[in-house]
């Protein structure tokens, strides 16, 4: 995909505004709840989720479901090979892994047990020599929820994120609601903990039964940082769930979001168990339910409305330099059936991650000369601070020639290369102007991501039918 090189308010005037194309994109959808990524030796990537569902991708379009509890290649004989975990957490299920490849070539997985209903969880590791298993039980690592265990202060031990710091040391984040979020060093050569620490490790964020979980770890070499992406909010369709992000210089912390605030202040007030509106505050949101209204002329009908999307994965593919956002998501219209969305994401001005608006198509699946057109009527919307059960909304915005917005904000625009910012009604976003593929409307569009210095993360696509 080829993108300007410079528009500026008068190369705008000189550009020939392109019209949404008709698409046909079919996208193969599996069920992975939770997902986790991991590409192999030989570039196929793999997601792993709940409930042992594990799918495959060469594309990170189009999915292929290899595993799920009822028919566990995972582990065929996962009952007896986990017995351990299974037992003590007094469940017959297991709950979001990780998987990561070592430097002996073998594939090693987080699993994580829970009872459900309270934090009584064991988290341990697996080998395979593929990707795709079987896998071996090696030990349980954490075991959490027992008598006498403080949950308002220690973490669930489940949903674990493994991943290699700058200086090449593995480490572990992991924990879900009870007393937050944790991190563990592990030992490179054999994938345990490494001795020397406390036993939960290093408390990052929350407590007190915040909702708050999925932690996923990356790091960015141009920006320096540490990214701890968060899912907020319970993960049912009416419950809230969305993406957040905070970071740290040092991969220990502490971390802030970007309005500045300290994660380790956010948690629940003491005896105020999931209360939402008390970590509303924190932690940089960048997508949670939403809904981009048809204007006239469009496919009213066919829009979707998302419902808590959330435990997202992040992959950087280090050929092509583009990141990448997976995650699951529900919808309004669907209840609690949920598919897996890969999304491109890009870092803007203030190095603070920003997602596309539309899932992620192919470079080959988006038609010849089509580029970004700025002027016209978009859709743009702000997905807001709060924990919202309801989809947030998009208006209706005129993007001129001249620069200048109109209509449901008011403010002004511009394009250099592939970033762009825009002021609305006198906030200021930063990000990056793309095309993308409007499945809601079959058709492919201009489109923008972009984010406040304080964190509002803003979407906007480009209203088709109007050239």
């Amino acid at each position: 995909m080829e993108f300007r090189k410079l528009i500026s308010v008068l190369a705008v005037l000189l550009v020939l505004a392109l019209p949404a194309q008709a698409a046909q994109v079919k996208f193969k959808n599996v069920s992975v709840h939770d997902p986790s990524i991991l590409c192999a030796e030989d570039g196929r990537y793999y997601i792993y989720g709940s409930h042992m569902q594990a799918a495959w991708s060469d594309d990170l379009v189009d999915w292929k479901m290899f595993s799920k509890l009822e028919k566990c290649n995972l582990q065929p004989d996962y009952a007896v090979e986990f017995k351990e975990a299974l037992t003590f957490a007094r469940t017959g299920t297991f709950w979001a892994p990780d998987v990561i490849q070592l430097a002996d070539g073998r594939y090693y997985m987080y699993y994580c047990c829970c009872e459900g209903s309270s934090p009584l969880s064991a988290l341990g590791v697996a080998v395979s020599d593929s990707p795709e298993g079987p896998f071996e039980n090696v030990q349980i690592l954490l075991k959490s929820g027992y008598e006498g265990y403080d949950a308002t202060q220690y973490p669930n031990a489940i949903d674990p994120c493994v991943f290699f710091d700058a200086e090449d040391r593995l480490w572990m984040v992991y924990g879900s609601y009870s007393g937050g979020l944790f991190l563990l060093e592990l030992d490179p050569e054999t994938g345990l903990v490494k001795e020397g620490q406390e036993t939960y490790g290093i408390h990052l964020l929350g407590g007190n039964h915040a909702c708050i979980e999925g932690p996923y770890m990356v790091y960015n070499a141009e920006t320096g940082y540490y990214y701890l992406f968060l899912s907020f909010g319970g993960l049912g369709v009416n419950d809230g769930y969305n993406m957040r992000v905070c970071r740290s210089k040092n991969v220990e912390g502490p971390y802030e979001d970007a309005a500045g605030n300290a994660m380790l202040d956010c948690k629940c007030d003491a005896w105020s168990f999931w209360d939402n509106d008390d970590i509303a505050p924190y932690g940089t949101k960048i997508m949670g339910g939403c809904q981009f209204t048809p204007l006239e002329g469009e496919n009213s009908p066919k829009a979707s409305a998302i419902r808590s999307p959330g435990h997202n994965s992040v992959y950087f593919d280090p050929q092509t330099g583009r990141w990448f956002l997976i995650h699951h998501t529900r919808f309004a219209a669907t209840g609690d059936r949920y598919i897996v969305q890969t999304r491109e994401l890009w870092f803007n001005d203030a190095g603070w991650p920003v997602v596309a608006p539309t899932r992620y198509v192919r470079d080959d699946q988006l038609p010849d000369g089509l580029e970004f057109t700025p002027t016209g009527t978009w859709k743009v919307l702000n997905h807001e601070q709060d924990v919202n059960t309801v989809e947030h909304t998009s208006v209706a915005v005129e993007f001129g020639g001249d620069g200048a917005v109109s209509g449901g904000y008011t403010g002004e625009y511009n394009v250099d290369g592939e970033r762009f910012s825009v002021t609305l009604d006198g906030v200021s976003y930063s990000g990056v102007c793309s095309v993308g593929y409007d499945a809601d409307q079959d058709a492919f569009v201009s489109t923008f991501t972009a984010m406040s210095p304080e964190g509002q993360a803003l979407w906007g696509i480009r209203a088709t039918g109007q050239d």
